[in-house]
């Protein structure tokens, strides 16, 4: 396992092992860290820095993800498109000022693990390069996430497992199985 700097080292490197070692990689999304409360007892946070330390789904009461206050300056051509992307990444607008009349501040609470994988790309990609991101933690918040696992010939495969949200679930396992 290991991490990037973003999608297009990640995809130089790739490239690289498929052409001179002739070797398939398998790219997974990164994980945070959740807390998850079970009913035999509420009161113990158990941190699950892995979808595999997750306990069985029949026992868990909740499960607490981390969330960020993210701050979006962009050109005012291009807060479509950025509010978007957020709102795709169950962001939730909190506040947008006009800093001049061409450049916007679009504040947003939204999941940290919304952001870890290709938020940054997809930001500069909507933008056309044009807007900066900050964000900083703001706590965490109970939220209806699933355990994705894939099987492979029946066995499953722990370094494809994620914790997503529901509504997610379906579409991220549909295009897993499609790679």
């Amino acid at each position: 396992r290991c991490g990037f700097l973003g999608m297009l080292h990640m995809e130089i490197i790739q490239e690289r092992l498929e052409r001179e070692f002739n070797m398939t990689v398998i790219t997974t999304v990164p994980n945070v860290s959740y807390y998850c409360y079970t009913r035999k007892h509420p009161d113990v946070k158990q941190i699950v820095n892995n979808p595999s330390d997750l306990p069985d789904p029949a026992t868990i009461e909740t499960i607490e993800e981390p969330y960020i206050k993210a701050q979006v300056i962009t050109k005012s051509e291009y807060v479509g498109q950025v509010m978007t992307l957020c709102v795709e990444k169950r962001g939730e607008l909190q506040n947008q000022i006009y800093l001049t009349q061409d450049r916007v501040e679009i504040t947003f609470k939204m999941p940290m693990a919304e952001i870890v994988f290709d938020f940054y790309d997809r930001l500069k990609s909507v933008s056309r390069g044009y807007a900066s991101f900050d964000y900083h933690p703001i706590g965490y918040q109970v939220s209806d996430l699933v355990k994705l696992d894939v099987l492979l010939n029946h066995e499953q495969v722990d370094a494809l497992s994620a914790l997503v949200h529901r509504s997610n679930a379906f579409d991220l396992g549909k295009n897993i199985c499609m790679k």
